[in-house]
């Protein structure tokens, strides 16, 4: 049978992680579909029928779908799924949403941020905050997988899918759409970004982040922090690096006053090269850096900069 990705979009393309997750299911089957599911979303659709590997887009036009609820979605996967072996979808805000509410109302066990495909029916995935790998058979008639994009290299572009018109359900009258509230910034995305700098408790002081903005500028680089630098009020939460935050695997992570908790290392260990920069020579996050200095990292930093604009 065929396997379905359940894309998210702008409206106008996919996300960047929606050709991780379709790398993932052409391991799983050969005839990957893609859900595109909005209002006026033509645009996005063409988009993913670029992705190398797809086979079909199925666009759903609904005005129930133009702020992606949940409640209204997880209904039209659940319609769809009779005719799929496979519901996959990368494992970010959107995913972590959406998959549960397919898994519950299919009667099957999820199977969460896979990081590698051993066959159609099993997978592997960090459990222990990333300490150990679980290998999990599913025997599910339809299996719901959400895998994490790092972990699998986006497809190429050049695909030309075929784009099928499906009905929209409407809205299920269990949710409604108030508003948001979107960061804006210059700097590249977190999860996307080759190169990120994230800062941690060490730094003392948002005001003390300007530092790192000011690298992060000349690297062209995203910026990020750990769970403490974010509770305690120094940047937002979508800076946040970690377990409970993003999870990024850059060309290059440079930690600069983060200690390395376990919640922490969970979210970039799988960075190419990671530059760790501490006082504490004792520090967990040495423990997993291609390249550590110890010091004081307001010397240290600004220092940094200074030779990354000479260069």
């Amino acid at each position: 049978m065929a396997i379905l990705v359940v894309a998210a979009h702008d409206g106008k393309t996919v996300r960047a992680n929606v050709s991780s997750a379709v790398a993932a299911a052409t391991q799983m089957g050969s005839d990957v579909h893609v859900l595109v599911a909005g209002s006026n979303a033509g645009e996005a659709a063409k988009s993913a029928a670029a992705i190398a590997g797809v086979a079909m887009v199925l666009q759903a036009e609904d005005a129930a779908y133009a702020n992606w609820l949940a409640e209204d979605i997880a209904p039209l996967v659940v319609k769809l799924a009779p005719n799929y072996s496979h519901i996959v979808m990368a494992a970010d805000s959107v995913g972590k949403n959406i998959a549960p509410r397919v898994a519950a109302l299919l009667d099957v066990a999820q199977i969460s941020e896979a990081i590698q495909v051993v066959s159609p029916d099993t997978f592997v995935r960090p459990i222990y905050a990333g300490n150990a790998m679980a290998t999990v058979q599913s025997s599910d008639k339809i299996k719901v997988v959400t895998i994490r994009p790092t972990n699998f290299k986006a497809g190429a572009g050049g695909g030309t899918a075929a784009v099928e018109q499906i009905g929209g359900a409407g809205a299920a009258g269990l949710s409604s759409f108030v508003g948001a509230e979107l960061s804006k910034s210059e700097r590249p995305e977190l999860t996307s970004a080759k190169i990120v700098v994230s800062g941690g408790r060490g730094l003392a002081s948002g005001e003390n982040f300007k530092m790192l903005e000011a690298l992060a500028d000349k690297l062209g680089a995203g910026l990020g922090a750990s769970r403490a630098a974010v509770d305690a009020g120094y940047v937002p939460n979508d800076y946040q690096v970690g377990q409970t935050g993003k999870v990024v695997a850059p060309d290059l992570y440079i930690a600069i006053g983060i200690s390395g908790a376990i919640q922490h290392l969970a979210g970039m260990k799988d960075s190419k090269t990671i530059v760790a920069i501490n006082k504490d020579e004792e520090a967990p996050i040495f423990q997993v850096a291609d390249y550590g200095i110890v010091g004081d990292l307001f010397q240290i930093v600004p220092e940094l900069t200074a030779a990354v604009e000479k260069k």
